[in-house]
């Protein structure tokens, strides 16, 4: 999920970034991107706010770098002058929450992940969206909200009831960027095992995975999984086959949320993925972050690696990692017959409701969520997935990413089944953590039944104050 230690190591995108930076730059890089923005911007008051100073809240990420690095052009344009903070991820979501509830209207704008709005929209936090993006006086006319893939701008849509899905709502968050889950190979893997083509089912996966352990010799194994004790190893790999096997979270019974983590769809993918991760995932599992796992994907360590797109897009950049040009793309595996999607982890920016600065706060998002900054992310700097659909028809992307054999074939494979996954509720990183935890026991030997029976039970408990409306 989350690129910051790794991408500090393979990439040199340090822009200065410092706590409480300011920006006021009028320097122009001078990309045909922002000329030709300037120029289809023309008819849209931009400079009626021109004099006003807004807040904004960053979590040290490319996405964030991306935006720095084109404050300059944003300032210019609108005559707004940005003050902004990047804090690294460890304490972001702290810093951020503290922030948010002192309701003094600091930050005006800020980052946040699809989930944290589970928690900060009921808590009165974040401004609906709607009223801005479906003002033409407030929104240029080739903002093009449709222009966002379905299943990403969804995930940050809600209606604030506990049980009902993503894509429900109000709009509480503009999209920056997204990561699926898919299956990475290395290819010099395959073909010294013979093995020509990446598993499509969930059991020819756990065959070639074991099969491959030891395949680079003492300490190499089959395939990296996350499996520390933290809801972040629960949503990449696990929950996109748990939901392609059609097993749920949560269902909604007399007006409450029950959990179906012991449901028999659970308990059998539970079973399979934990037959994975014991026969052909490392030694050191439950230690497992998406660090380890893209770092051992990159070294050659794991000849596998089922977590977020990205992890491929980054290793392979020349000299980027040890196994750089060898990394390769596949669908997830399938447990049964239909189309398989994806889970999905979303960056996105959102507006604090307390702002006193709502309408130039707006401006700032929707210039750096436009058609031409995206554009300019993906080609320029390092915004991958890029969430408009018409950034993956720009050659300049698409010849980025052909260097990636299978990178856009599987995503354009999966995108239309792909969004958030999990039933909205504000228990989420509670529930979540927990679930990983049982995880952990059945890989240590617990029988799978018994143990999400127990799960299921501490999860309704803890869920029980929740009601569906």
């Amino acid at each position: 999920m989350l690129l910051r230690k790794f991408l500090a190591i393979i990439i040199s995108l340090v822009v200065g970034i410092v706590f409480s930076a300011c920006s006021n730059s009028t320097q122009s890089s001078g990309s045909s991107v922002e000329k030709t923005e300037l120029k289809k911007l023309d008819g849209f008051d931009w400079k009626r706010f021109k004099g006003e100073e807004i807040n904004v809240m960053l979590n040290q990420h490319p996405y964030a770098e991306a935006i720095i690095k084109r404050l300059p052009e944003f300032e210019k344009l609108t005559g707004i002058k940005v003050k902004y903070s990047v804090t690294p991820e460890e304490s972001y979501f702290d810093k951020l929450t503290t922030a948010l509830n002192a309701k003094n209207g600091n930050p005006d704008v800020f980052m946040t992940g699809s989930y944290q709005l589970w928690e900060y929209a009921p808590a009165g936090y974040i401004q609906e969206l709607d009223p801005f993006v479906n003002d033409k006086n407030r929104t240029s006319s080739d903002y093009d909200i449709n222009d966002f893939f379905e299943g990403v701008l969804n995930a940050d849509k809600w209606d604030l009831v506990p049980g009902h899905k993503v894509g429900t709502g109000n709009l509480w968050a503009i999209p920056l960027g997204f990561e699926i889950n898919v299956l990475h190979y290395n290819k010099r893997a395959f073909e010294q095992a013979g093995i020509k083509n990446p598993p499509k089912t969930f059991d020819e996966l756990i065959e070639i995975a074991t099969k491959l352990n030891g395949w680079n010799g003492e300490g190499s194994y089959g395939i990296a999984i996350r499996g520390t004790r933290s809801w972040a190893t629960i949503h990449p790999g696990y929950m996109t086959s748990f939901s392609n096997h059609g097993a749920k979270d949560f269902e909604i019974e007399n007006g409450k949320l029950v959990s179906k983590l012991n449901s028999s769809k659970s308990v059998e993918i539970t079973k399979k993925f934990v037959e994975l991760i014991k026969k052909a995932g490392p030694k050191d599992w439950s230690n497992y972050t998406w660090y380890q796992v893209s770092s051992d994907l990159g070294a050659g360590k794991a000849a596998m690696a089922y977590d977020a797109d990205n992890f491929s897009f980054y290793n392979n950049k020349e000299g980027a990692s040890k196994e750089a040009g060898n990394l390769a793309v596949a669908p997830p595996p399938a447990t049964k017959d239909g189309d398989v999607g994806s889970n999905m982890w979303v960056w996105s920016i959102a507006m604090n409701k307390s702002s006193q600065k709502k309408d130039a706060a707006w401006l700032f998002m929707q210039y750096f969520t436009s058609k031409e900054h995206m554009i300019w992310g993906a080609t320029q700097a390092n915004v991958v997935d890029p969430v408009r659909k018409s950034v993956w028809e720009n050659q300049g992307f698409k010849e980025r990413i052909s260097k990636i054999e299978g990178y856009e074939e599987t995503f354009k494979s999966i995108i239309d089944n792909s969004t958030i996954k999990f039933t909205p509720q504000p228990e989420f990183f509670n529930t979540t953590t927990e679930w990983a935890a049982a995880l952990q026991d059945i890989v240590n030997g617990a029988d799978a039944q018994e143990r999400l029976n127990q799960l299921a039970n501490d999860i309704n408990k803890r869920v029980e104050r929740l009601r569906v409306k």
